[in-house]
């Protein structure tokens, strides 16, 4: 599902600082949680969609771990030292469907850096390049770093005239941290087009996606908040961030809405948080 994120160049009062505002606070609070929790099941979609037919016995995913548990490219197969299993059922070439399961058991540090525990499990319809596969991902024990990761994602490839997308779903999303207790709930759904790539289907590396679609999410504080992506989010599989878009963000009973940009177009990890003539710049994840 990838994922989606904001960065403003609004009028500001002061881009340095945030005001001794507790709605600014709850601002910054909400669009940061909402982007740990659309994080967190991008880097699901990623891996579900990413297995190898070195893994698989056939083409089924999309490539899309590169970087994050293969090496990229996808040559070269997994990596050397791996830490995780990759088991498919039934392992028949063109029978459907499949249930695949990365299990990475105790602890298995990933190419990408991140420490991974417990398993994810993908019931896939057909191979994910096909228009009109479904993927129905559940997760069975599954941390990343410290953050426990629960939740349902159903992925449907809407594929058509020539025009790659999927429509992803979370539902009953779960992210709490291990070390403090805090969790998230989010619930989401993101449309993702691409607007680049679609000549090379099989290199994911010059993708780019536009995402659209909105989320309704609550936290261990009390407060429930709403995110509507306003400007559609566009995403690079060369870049782990969202490099443009926005998302409006209303919470509770506020009737001013908070906003997240993600910038111009740059691959970095910066976006910033605007709220009532005030902005605040946050580091994503």
């Amino acid at each position: 599902m990838a994922a989606a994120i904001i960065a403003f160049s609004s009028c500001k009062k002061n881009s340095d600082e945030t005001p001794e505002s507790p709605d600014m606070n709850t601002a910054v609070a909400v669009a940061t949680g909402d982007q740990v929790a659309s994080q967190q099941f991008s880097d699901v979609f990623n891996i579900s969609l990413g297995v190898q037919s070195s893994d698989a016995g056939e083409d089924v995913g999309m490539g899309t771990s590169a970087g994050i548990l293969y090496k990229p490219g996808g040559g070269e197969g997994t990596l050397g030292d791996q830490c995780f299993t990759v088991t498919v059922a039934p392992k028949v070439r063109g029978e459907w469907p499949k249930t695949i399961t990365w299990d990475f058991g105790n602890g298995c540090l990933g190419k990408d850096g991140k420490m991974r525990k417990g398993k994810i499990i993908s019931i896939f319809t057909a191979p994910a390049y096909m228009p009109g596969a479904k993927i129905s991902t559940t997760l069975e024990g599954y941390v990343v770093d410290s953050f426990a990761v629960s939740g349902t994602m159903t992925v449907e490839n809407t594929t058509a005239n020539n025009q790659f997308g999927w429509k992803v779903d979370v539902i009953n999303g779960k992210i709490t941290n291990t070390n403090t207790g805090f969790w998230r709930k989010w619930d989401a759904t993101r449309t993702h087009t691409m607007v680049e790539g679609n000549s090379t289907p099989f290199n994911p590396m010059d993708d780019v996606y536009k995402i659209t679609g909105g989320a309704k999410a609550s936290n261990s504080n009390g407060i429930s908040w709403k995110g509507d992506i306003t400007s559609p989010v566009e995403w690079k599989f060369d870049c782990k961030w969202a490099s443009k878009g926005q998302i409006t963000f209303y919470w509770d009973q506020n009737p001013v809405p908070a906003t997240l940009d993600f910038g111009n177009g740059s691959c970095d990890n910066k976006a910033t948080v605007s709220y009532k003539g005030y902005s605040k710049e946050i580091t994503l994840k």
